[in-house]
């Protein structure tokens, strides 16, 4: 899919997400039209990377160590998997990286190595999300939120519904006027009202996410 044919789907997601209800509804009209926009020259190599990277920090911590490691590799915009997987320890760490996550990263590069993840986005063209998820989720350190943070933000998926992510929730909660948090099983069920376009839907939830703060 190209970057215009994109922009060209996203339109139709939100007209259909409008029909299926008032709750998308009001949302759509709320925040406007959806700037969801896909990195579309990352690799899902170097997006699991920096996912790991950016794990359990606030945005602009994670920024900062995020740069630090890349300049760890001077001559390279992002350090191949042959450069990764025989880095030092103690050299990932002085960029800010705890032990665990210089441990994660140099397993992706391991199975980049081994053809599990791929370096060319090419290479996941032709497979379904929850295959892509399957296949992933069995590198060290990466969970399924992860692998679906790349499928909409790189790969540029539409119908991936990401239930355990805790904006998407507090922003299903907020904009339902819900008293208590919903449940991912509960949003799981929800979200089959707005497939094939259910990564639109996370994003207006993360709209109204943030309008609560």
């Amino acid at each position: 899919m190209t970057k215009s044919e994109f922009a060209d789907t996203l339109g139709r997601a939100e007209r259909a997400l409008a029909r299926r209800g008032p709750l998308l509804r009001r949302l759509i009209r709320t925040h406007g039209p959806c700037t969801l926009a896909p990195r579309w020259t990352r690799t899902p190599y170097q997006s699991l990377v920096q996912a790991v990277v950016y794990q359990q920090l606030s945005g602009k911590a994670a920024s900062t160590i995020f740069s630090r490691f890349l300049d760890l590799f001077p001559g390279e915009r992002f350090p191949s998997p042959e450069r990764l997987v025989v880095a030092d320890e103690a050299l990932l760490r002085t960029a800010g990286l705890s032990r665990q996550k210089a441990a994660y990263i140099r397993a992706i590069a391991e199975q980049a190595l081994a053809g599990v993840v791929p370096t060319r986005r090419a290479a996941l063209r032709a497979l379904a999300d929850e295959e892509i998820i399957e296949r992933i989720v069995a590198v060290k350190g990466v969970g399924r939120w992860t692998v679906e943070m790349m499928l909409i933000f790189t790969l540029g998926r539409l119908d991936v519904w990401p239930v355990d992510d805790y904006g998407v929730r507090k922003g299903y909660t907020a904009a339902a006027g819900l008293d208590t948090l919903v449940t991912p099983r509960e949003l799981r069920a929800l979200g089959e009202a707005w497939a094939p376009y259910r990564s639109v839907a996370a994003w207006y939830f993360w709209r109204a996410a943030e309008a609560t703060k």
